[in-house]
């Protein structure tokens, strides 16, 4: 094992923590009007860019309401058959970790007063590219170097620096 390599594991790791703090987004489902029926979550969702890693978050009254993740054939008939998830504690934090399509319901008769939302998570976009790779020296070992456009990239990701 070279002598670079666990300082490549350690930065990777740190790396690993700055990008899914940085990149997520929390989505709170109906803004400040939370999860309840008679609200537009088709609009809501419309006017919000989700991606791998983002957050999805249900806040509502945890004795009326719950969420239930679903297929589209839940959604469209608002059912719970072969749900994938549910949650019940008013304060839900839901991690979307594919890029597809969720479907999510509240299965306390809620759906069919419109609380059902359907959300498309995208990839991630691939990072900016950076300027620091300009300024690393040709002399430094080939992870350093490495690691040199990683925190350039993540800077310029998080930050807007280049």
């Amino acid at each position: 094992m070279s002598r670079s390599a666990p300082l490549l594991q350690v930065a990777s790791a740190v790396l690993l923590l700055l990008v899914s703090s940085c990149a997520a987004t929390d989505h709170i489902v109906g803004a400040n009007k939370g999860w309840n029926p008679g609200l537009n979550y088709t609009l809501w969702a419309n006017n919000h860019t989700f991606y791998v890693a983002d957050l999805i978050s249900f806040r509502y009254q945890k004795t009326q309401y719950n969420v239930f993740e679903v297929n589209q054939t839940g959604y469209d008939n608002c059912t719970t058959e072969g749900a994938t998830g549910n949650w019940s504690s008013g304060k839900d934090f839901i991690l979307l970790d594919k890029a597809k399509r969720y479907y999510f319901i509240c299965a306390n008769g809620g759906c069919f007063s419109g609380m059902k939302v359907s959300v498309l998570v995208h990839p991630l976009p691939p990072p900016p590219k950076s300027s620091m790779t300009d300024h690393t020296s040709a002399a430094a070992p080939p992870p350093i170097r490495i690691l040199g456009v990683i925190f350039g990239a993540l800077l310029s990701a998080c930050f807007g620096m280049d």
